[in-house]
């Protein structure tokens, strides 16, 4: 089978003009193309469209990652083309790729095979600018601040207490911790600083959860930056840094539209970190796709545990949107993976590990039905290698869960490979109502909302801190952040805060060791276990595959 660039590189694209004027009733004269296959929609057309209906949200997640691969944007595309392939109207909704992925080791998120967005290229490399806007607003602000320190630290900042490091959208781990101001008194004052990548910058996550210009700016103005010697805060307003980033972001904002591969409509826009914020795609886009289309198939970051919980508990508590029904996908060789089976022999059946593996699904089932009140469906994304022994068992195991178990084959087929997929997700939405409900309530403490999120869908025992974070975490308690909902950050490879703990691990203690505000972004991130908000290369980078021709041509991105 061609490689997943080939399969895009010999598309048959149409003119965005004409899939947004027949797929969703958008003229012309309310895009701005980026080229005959990239557009963004004016933020006045969208403000146009408050007074209609909305669709029918799809939320797609998946399984505990595995290094076996699950597939979950090339679900979320199968699915679109397929729900339009049985005569719905049908878009997807998905977060643009961060460029240290693409190069680094994890790929792209354009999709694969034959369930993918296009133009892939330019999805996965500059798209239309937008992380580069991100980037742009957010070392605005950390100019500015040290450039307010040069010129006399009016406002009184402690230079031990700076809260804004720098981005770069790449992957660069020489850039974690750094000492910047150094070559004498032009330049500045010495200090430790560091880098982050562009998708866990505050205003990747502000830029999703804001539903307008004003808003945005709004909560720009928010950001806490650092501290006096007092530990007053001081935001980025009292800079007055805000406007001129709202500036920077103005045209970024703008939800982007491409199309798939079968030419139905993607909006693809922002696309902060699953771990340190929320990691969906905007607000703004999945509102739009709701007014435009009868179904909108989105998708949430890394597995159900992080990732709908995350879209539910804060995307969902703060807009207000509420999904109908919720895919989770698995393949079986990540089950056997999370069975105890080695990497290497995932390819050979296995009913045992299988079996053993089941139990990851059947906690995420268990969450997203019981705990989030929604019901679900299973897509198996099918690899050749599955045998009918083991798709037989997988559904025995999973027959008492009230959650259908579909076998998806997309990736080689396209849409035809999910209908069976989109006719069930059909059905289960118009005959099985919902109970959608939150992991906790506002009013509940922040040490609560954590402990319910840790005890409820992790399987904890309970939630640990030493005496400095419980602190910090009573202090932001008092000075009316209680309200916010909890971002965790914690691996993403286990229901616990190892990665190396495969499966449904329970009993565990999920350990606090550092708490950030997110006040623009009106969230707290409480961090878990080790995480990295810079990621590094592996030893051998994807980008040493990745090349141009002499015709201009892309070759080895995916």
């Amino acid at each position: 089978m061609p490689s997943d660039i080939e399969i895009a590189q010999q598309a048959h694209m149409r003119k965005i003009s004409d899939v947004a004027r027949e797929k969703l009733g958008i003229g012309d004269e309310h895009l701005e193309p980026y080229g005959w296959y990239k557009a963004k929609i004016s933020l006045d057309y969208v403000d146009s469209l408050a007074d209609r209906p909305d669709g029918k949200l799809i939320l797609v997640t998946a399984i505990s990652p595995t290094p076996a691969g699950e597939g979950k944007t090339t679900t979320t595309v199968g699915l679109g083309d397929a729900l339009n392939r049985i005569g719905k109207k049908a878009s997807i909704c998905l977060r643009e790729p961060s460029l240290g992925p693409v190069f680094g080791m994890k790929g792209g998120a354009a999709g694969g095979g034959y369930a993918q967005v296009v133009p892939m290229e330019d999805i996965n490399l500059h798209f239309t600018g937008d992380f580069g806007a991100i980037g742009l607003a957010h070392n605005l602000l950390s100019a500015m601040i040290d450039n307010h320190i040069h010129h006399g630290n009016e406002l009184g900042f402690d230079v031990r207490r700076i809260a804004w490091k720098r981005v770069v959208d790449m992957n660069d781990r020489a850039l974690r911790q750094i000492t910047v101001g150094l070559g004498g008194v032009g330049n500045g004052f010495p200090r430790e600083d560091g880098f982050d990548i562009v998708v866990a910058s505050e205003i990747m996550a502000i830029f999703c959860l804001a539903t307008s210009i004003k808003d945005l700016k709004e909560r720009l103005g928010k950001i806490v930056i650092g501290y006096t010697r007092e530990q007053k805060p001081i935001h980025a307003a009292d800079l007055q840094a805000h406007g001129a980033m709202a500036v920077l972001l103005k045209t970024a904002l703008k939800p982007n539209l491409v199309q798939t591969l079968e030419n139905n409509p993607a909006i693809i826009h922002g696309g902060p970190f699953a771990n340190i914020a929320h990691g969906c795609n905007s607000v703004l886009a999945t509102k739009t796709a709701l007014k435009l289309s009868d179904y909108v198939v989105t998708e949430a970051g890394f597995g159900a545990d992080l990732g709908a919980e995350k879209f539910i508990d804060i995307k969902c508590r703060k807009s207000g949107l509420r999904p109908q029904a919720v895919v989770i996908v698995a393949t079986i060789r990540a089950l056997k993976y999370h069975g105890g089976a080695d990497l290497k022999d995932l390819n050979t059946e296995n009913l045992d590990a299988l079996a053993k593996g089941v139990t990851n699904l059947e906690r995420h089932v268990n969450n997203i039905r019981n705990h989030f009140g929604l019901p679900c469906v299973v897509a198996i994304n099918h690899f050749t290698f599955d045998t009918d022994a083991e798709i037989e068992l997988l559904k025995k195991k999973m027959a008492h869960h009230e959650a259908p178990v579909v076998v998806c084959r997309h990736w080689a087929e396209g849409g035809k490979g999910a209908e069976e997929l989109a006719h069930t997700v059909v059905d289960i939405i118009d005959k099985v109502p919902g109970d959608f409900k939150f992991a906790y309530e506002d009013d509940a403490t922040l040490w609560d909302k954590v402990t319910a999120i840790a005890t409820k869908l992790y399987g904890a025992s309970e939630v640990t801190a030493d005496a400095k974070i419980r602190g910090q975490i009573k202090k932001l308690q008092e000075a009316g952040y209680g309200h916010y909902p909890v971002c965790v950050a914690k691996t993403q490879y286990s229901f616990s805060t190892d990665a190396k703990l495969r499966g449904a691990p329970s009993g565990h203690e999920i350990n606090i060791r550092e708490v950030r505000l997110a006040a623009g972004a009106e969230f707290i991130v409480l961090v878990c276990g080790e995480i990295m908000t810079m990621p590094g290369l592996p030893k051998v980078p994807a980008a040493t595959k990745i090349d141009l021709d002499d015709s201009g041509k892309v070759t080895g991105l995916f």
